[in-house]
């Protein structure tokens, strides 16, 4: 398997995050977002969206983030990471849309502005941040994985990135004790592979 990654992007390192998790072997081929190679033809074929990440296993091609963690997770049956059972399956599934809703336009768009000189308001953002944030301190009350599952799933991997470096898009994580805790568990997960850090907007004085 090949995954096409850039090391900034939190979509493309939940994808490489979950593929360390479950130990798959994967070569990680680095694009070039600043010289455009994600809108060139070769990789506009696998994604015409031209966004990264892309999972190519043979004659598959998987574009998007969510989907890879899918597709690795059925792939190799780690029925661990994402169950099968109707509950189960729906609780993972909601924080896949929260990750795609939410999160993108939260703390995902916060981090857009400062890393990336995103054109969008910061106030605005950051408090869709901190909405979504407030939600998921009070889902973590009383258990240690988002999806309530006596293990981390999918749900867990799939937030992970963004939040963990909220603070590079001026969203402050200290009020969050469940958060920090859970961030804490991810990262002492065998196979925990760390999202680089920028040291811009409250990062910088970390």
């Amino acid at each position: 398997m090949k995954l096409y990654h850039f090391p900034l992007s939190g979509h493309a390192h939940r994808a490489r995050l979950f593929l360390s998790l479950i130990d798959a072997e994967v070569e990680v081929i680095d694009v070039d977002l600043g010289a455009g190679e994600h809108k060139q033809p070769d990789y506009l074929k696998m994604n015409r969206f031209g966004q990264v990440p892309v999972l190519v296993d043979g004659d598959k091609v998987i574009a998007d983030s969510n989907a890879i963690l899918v597709y690795a997770a059925k792939k190799f049956g780690r029925t661990d990471w994402l169950p099968e059972t109707p509950a189960e399956a729906a609780a993972v599934q909601r924080w896949l849309s929260v990750a795609a809703g939410q999160i993108a336009f939260g703390p995902a768009a916060a981090r857009l502005i400062t890393v990336f000189g995103a054109a969008f308001s910061p106030d605005e953002v950051i408090g869709r941040a901190h909405d979504v944030l407030t939600v998921i301190e009070a889902e973590l009350a009383g258990r240690d994985w988002i999806a309530g599952g006596p293990k981390p799933s999918v749900a867990d991997v799939t937030l992970y990135s963004y939040i963990a470096r909220a603070p590079e898009g001026n969203v402050d994580l200290s009020g969050y004790l469940e958060v920090n805790a859970w961030l804490s568990r991810i990262e002492a997960l065998p196979g925990f592979v760390a999202f680089p850090q920028t040291p811009i907007g409250l990062a910088a004085a970390a």
